[in-house]
């Protein structure tokens, strides 16, 4: 069992940055591979961010402003986001899975989810 807790999330302005943080709770995190994921009010939650042992994966609209990062000693995983725009607000999840995916159905623990707001 994984326990996921996200924080970072606010409110910002267009062109600002915000860096979210995921920590999981147990000794096994180095073995998941993590993902962020996003969900706007009245859209389908969608992919954002993954990570690896080594490899990363973006979405196209995120490619160049957010970065995905992890620290296994502090079992924790980060998205920087940087050059944010309003098309950025949403709810963003961290998720947890033994395989690498780009899709929810992929990712079996989930956190609460942190409030990203960006203001134009």
């Amino acid at each position: 069992q994984v326990q996921l807790v996200e924080s970072g999330g606010g409110l910002v302005q267009a062109g600002d940055s915000l860096r979210l943080s995921c920590t999981a709770s147990g000794r096994t995190f180095s073995r998941y591979s993590m993902g962020w994921f996003r969900q706007a009010p009245g859209k389908e939650r969608e992919f954002v961010a993954a990570i690896g042992w080594r490899d990363t994966y973006y979405r196209d609209s995120v490619k160049g402003r957010f970065t995905i990062s992890r620290d296994n000693a502090k079992n924790t995983v980060y998205v920087q986001m940087n050059s944010l725009k309003p098309e950025d607000t949403a709810v963003y999840y961290c998720a947890a899975s033994v395989v690498l995916g780009t899709t929810p159905i992929t990712y079996e623990y989930w956190g609460q989810g942190t409030q990203v707001t960006v203001s134009s």
